[in-house]
């Protein structure tokens, strides 16, 4: 008799399709958190891409001293920023020209900030509420306290222009003085240029020539050092040095290079009445070969043996004391 109720025997499964560790990495893990700056979602990322996208459109930057250079084309600074409260406050006191003053967003008030909020108003300083987060990318990190000062960039007059304007007033009696410059070889430090503008300016000199190229500049450190003198005193700058020295020749400009290893003594000079310029050179390696070669007289400054050397603006101003002196005598 057939049985309707059959019960189905289950057939045996065979070998079946693995995974082949397919899901092997779903059981790892994901390795160890990425650093905040490395995720794309988070704060620290898109401030780190801001920040890199404005190197990279400013160039690489300096800071010396609570002074910093933004550089434009060719690697030409084109604004100085002053960070710190007191970089800030005792640049604003030396008078140097600004065109801002950044200011933080609820910035804890002290004295040194008072006083710069004063003097920029004072000044017509333009006053502006900057973010903490604007200030650092400005600065590039430096530690700026909430304040940072704007300076615009300085305006080099031509060498050669500002030698031949001079004598030509000095021809016509415009000016009393024969002409005096200051030249500066291989001087990289800012406030000895700031140093020597002071002394060029308190001896009624009429510039300073610096090279365009592997030399200092007028930075904010320059301007606070000059003591405002910075104002008075042309700085001219020249392509190439020594082409510069040997156009000053051509129109009568005595040119004196200082040296320990002089011709004639400082006392001894003979044409301090006459136009110069006098070269000085870094305190290590002194004038450089060309330089050297393309003077009129090399003259030394008469010192203690136990004395190596002078500081350069030590030097331009002991030597500008001698011409002056000798001038009145005449």
């Amino acid at each position: 008799m057939a049985n309707n109720g059959r019960r189905s025997v289950k057939q045996k499964k065979g070998p079946t399709t693995g995974t082949g560790g397919h899901g092997r990495k779903a059981l790892e893990g994901k390795g160890p958190t990425p650093k905040a700056e490395e995720r794309t979602y988070h704060k620290a990322y898109k401030n780190k891409q801001l920040a890199e996208r404005s190197a990279a459109k400013r160039g690489s930057g300096t800071r010396q001293g609570g002074a910093g250079a933004r550089s434009g084309p060719k690697g030409r600074a084109t604004e100085e920023l002053v960070t710190g409260r007191n970089s800030v406050v005792e640049a604003l006191r030396a008078g140097i020209p600004a065109k801002a003053l950044h200011v933080a967003i609820r910035i804890e008030m002290d004295d040194r900030v008072k006083e710069s909020l004063k003097l920029a108003a004072e000044r017509g300083i333009p006053l502006l509420e900057t973010g903490k987060v604007e200030l650092d990318r400005m600065t590039e990190d430096a530690v700026h306290q909430g304040l940072v000062l704007q300076i615009p960039p300085y305006e080099y007059e031509d060498a050669y222009d500002l030698a031949e304007t001079t004598l030509a007033k000095w021809k016509k009696g415009h000016i009393s003085n024969a002409p005096i410059f200051v030249a500066l070889d291989g001087i990289t430090d800012p406030r000895n240029l700031g140093a020597i503008i002071r002394s060029v300016s308190a001896f009624s000199g009429h510039g300073v020539i610096v090279p365009e190229r592997r030399s200092v500049g007028v930075t904010a450190s320059a301007w606070k050092t000059s003591a405002g003198a910075a104002v008075r005193v042309p700085v001219a700058r020249a392509s190439n040095l020594n082409n510069a020295l040997k156009q000053f020749k051509n129109m009568g400009i005595y040119v004196l290079g200082l040296d320990g290893d002089g011709d004639v003594s400082l006392p001894d000079l003979t044409v301090a009445t006459e136009p110069v310029c006098i070269v000085v050179g870094s305190e290590g390696k002194g004038l450089s070969r060309l330089v050297r070669e393309n003077c009129d007289q090399i003259v030394s400054i008469p010192i203690d043996s136990a004395m190596e050397s002078l500081n350069a603006s030590m030097a331009v101003g002991i030597s500008l004391y001698e011409v002056s002196r000798q001038r009145a005598a005449k």
